[in-house]
């Protein structure tokens, strides 16, 4: 169980460390924060297409997409719709790339993938220690670019670095909550994992293609449109690490 524990930690640390990198700064320049929101844009697509909408697909069906565009137009009805008539004086401020709404909509997609991050370590080491650390590997190899995501789309709306970190920090405890949920839950209903799948990948596409990456394309800077393409191979190699000893073992 403690070895269990310390794993989870690290995976845990890996995120706070990609967070803590972008916070050391005192200001990034707008290049470099189109770099960023192009990696995490890309990174949040490829998790999106590659795991959330196939897994939603596996577990529930063809309920999937129902849920799937639930989540694309609850994100969009509270983001443009509700919100978009209240004003924070976010318009007063020029350097904001990113809308708050959208920033915490990243955070609560990816909140939930870190909790199924920690709970795919725990259970894998719970049916074999080997498999268990293969898993660790794969998903702590994406936790260091899944901080720095984090940290940069809150940073992007022009929020703090105190925020921007805490919510890194969010998502690490999330991870450690999936982590500890293997050994108080006898079993998880797998058509519930199915529905938050869905929900968070309407979510995450709405957030990734929606603001993000017209925030990229308004750009003038032909290397940050490529940039995204790093992001889904990032998160392409480690979900392919994972899979690849899974079905090896």
């Amino acid at each position: 169980m403690l070895t269990i524990i310390l794993f989870g930690l690290l995976a845990a640390g890996a995120e706070l460390l990609g967070g803590y990198l972008i916070t050391l700064r005192h200001e990034w320049p707008r290049k470099i924060q189109e770099y960023l929101i192009a990696l995490g844009a890309g990174f949040i697509l490829a998790l999106v297409f590659l795991e959330l909408i196939p897994e939603s697909i596996d577990k529930i069906g063809p309920q999937a997409p129902l849920f799937f565009l639930f989540g694309f137009a609850l994100i969009h009805f509270f983001e443009h719709t509700f919100i978009g008539h209240l004003h924070f004086g976010e318009e007063t401020h020029t350097d904001i790339m990113i809308s708050k709404t959208a920033s915490y909509s990243a955070v609560l997609g990816l909140f939930i993938h870190a909790f199924f991050d920690g709970l795919a370590i725990s259970a894998g080491f719970h049916f074999d220690f080997y498999i268990g650390l293969m898993l660790f590997f794969g998903i702590t190899l994406h936790k260091i670019p899944e901080g720095i995501t984090i940290s940069s789309i809150m940073l992007a709306s022009n929020q703090s670095k105190k925020a921007a970190f805490l919510a890194t920090a969010s998502c690490a405890t999330a991870t450690m909550l999936g982590v500890l949920s293997v050994f108080f839950l006898a079993e998880v209903d797998i058509k519930i994992v199915g529905y938050v799948f869905a929900l968070s990948a309407g979510v995450a596409v709405y957030v990734g293609a929606s603001d993000l990456i017209p925030e990229i394309n308004r750009s003038e800077n032909r290397i940050t449109p490529m940039v995204v393409f790093v992001g889904m191979l990032l998160f392409y190699l480690s979900r392919l690490m994972i899979v690849s000893f899974m079905e090896g073992h």
